[in-house]
């Protein structure tokens, strides 16, 4: 079938082999124009196409999107520039804020009193989350960060609460999706007053720390809009049980906000990779980000999980906390590393592990999922979790 994932996924291999062989050739730099950019930037794009459209490879489509906009922006810097006068950089917040407000819609009060009906797993699940990826952060910097700044960006983004990728990749683990749910936003509502503790604590020797500013900020950026997005939610929904005609304005809104904030995260991601492009070239320290980037989530993985079987939660319980553990929310950390501290070498960590975390998290996900836990005689299944 022409559209069908084999097609695209030949096309890729087509926009490879003419990358190879122009890097033969000897056309494999990256300053300047260079013939090597377009088969490398098609190649990512008809992959990301091809897995997108695979049933059993679609959580790798997101890290392969992302693939597109950083080549993009390494062979390209100037499409996440300037546009007619105007810095791109600018967008980025704002872009964070319509990412917020679309993971808002998907929450309700719910999420929010659960928390009174799975105390001990939830409470475990934010003391681990706080902890664990904060101190793992400042651990990795003393050994792989090649200055202050970056250094300063690894503690930021281990500092930052659960990302929004989490729930999906849990779902996709047949974890406790309740649990997710409440525990990202639990830990984004904390996040005004956690992020900025952390960080100051332990990344003050990094670089100024003003906590005033990152709370006020983190408020602007992500509570603003969660709680904007949880409003619209039940709205549409009042107007839904009134007017019949709505629930096809709500479901398309439902349907298209989760694109529009790929589509945030990629073009965010782009802009950062755009602004520290020279610095990656000259620098060579990209490969000591990328391992302590892998580190990073890893051990968060481990540890969430270890902890929380060691504090007596279920198996499955536990696989949602590790989950919830080692995924951050790398948006924020980029916006405030560019909002408030104006620093795109600070933000270049949270580039950098944003892929490596949906990759990771969709292969963990993978992994569990076809390996369900054998302690779940004592509670509800994980699909009951689901139906929740």
């Amino acid at each position: 079938m022409l559209l069908s994932p084999r097609f695209f996924f030949c096309l890729s291999l087509i926009s490879l082999l003419a990358g190879l062989v122009l890097f033969a050739a000897g056309f494999w730099q990256l300053l300047g124009p260079t013939p090597i950019g377009p088969p490398i930037v098609l190649f990512f794009c008809f992959l990301a196409v091809a897995v997108g459209r695979s049933q059993s490879f679609r959580p790798f489509a997101f890290t392969l999107w992302v693939a597109v906009f950083v080549s993009l922006a390494m062979f390209y810097p100037g499409i996440f520039g300037t546009w007619s006068g105007y810095k791109l950089s600018a967008l980025i917040v704002p872009l964070i804020q319509i990412i917020m407000f679309g993971m808002g819609t998907q929450l309700t009060l719910g999420d929010f009193v659960r928390v009174f009906t799975m105390p001990k797993a939830v409470l475990i699940g934010i003391v681990l989350q706080f902890s664990i990826m904060p101190l793992v952060g400042k651990t990795l910097a003393v050994f792989f960060a090649p200055n202050n700044d970056v250094a300063a960006g690894m503690v930021l983004i281990g500092s930052c609460p659960g990302g929004v990728a989490s729930n999906v990749m849990v779902f996709l683990a047949k974890g406790n999706v309740a649990l997710s749910v409440t525990m990202t936003s639990v830990s984004t509502l904390l996040a005004p007053i956690m992020t900025p503790t952390m960080t100051k604590f332990l990344a003050g020797t990094y670089t100024n720390i003003d906590f005033m500013a990152m709370m006020i900020t983190i408020m602007k950026m992500i509570i603003l809009p969660v709680v904007g997005g949880l409003v619209a939610n039940l709205m549409l929904k009042k107007l839904e049980e009134r007017h019949s005609y709505t629930t096809i304005i709500s479901r398309f809104i439902m349907k298209t906000l989760p694109y529009v904030s790929m589509f945030s995260i990629c073009f965010i991601i782009g802009i950062i990779t755009a602004l520290s492009r020279n610095d990656l070239l000259s620098g060579g320290f990209v490969f000591s980000i990328l391992i302590a980037a892998i580190l990073h989530v890893l051990i968060g993985y481990l540890l969430g999980y270890g902890g929380a079987r060691s504090l007596g939660l279920d198996k499955t319980d536990s696989r949602t906390v590790a989950i919830e553990v080692g995924l951050q929310n790398g948006g924020m950390a980029s916006g405030l590393a560019l909002k408030v501290w104006q620093n795109p070498m600070a933000a270049l960590p949270s580039a950098i592990f944003g892929p490596w975390m949906n990759m990771s998290g969709a292969m963990l996900a993978s992994f569990w999922a076809g390996r369900p836990p054998v302690d779940e005689h004592d509670k509800p299944t994980a699909l009951n979790h689901q139906s929740k």
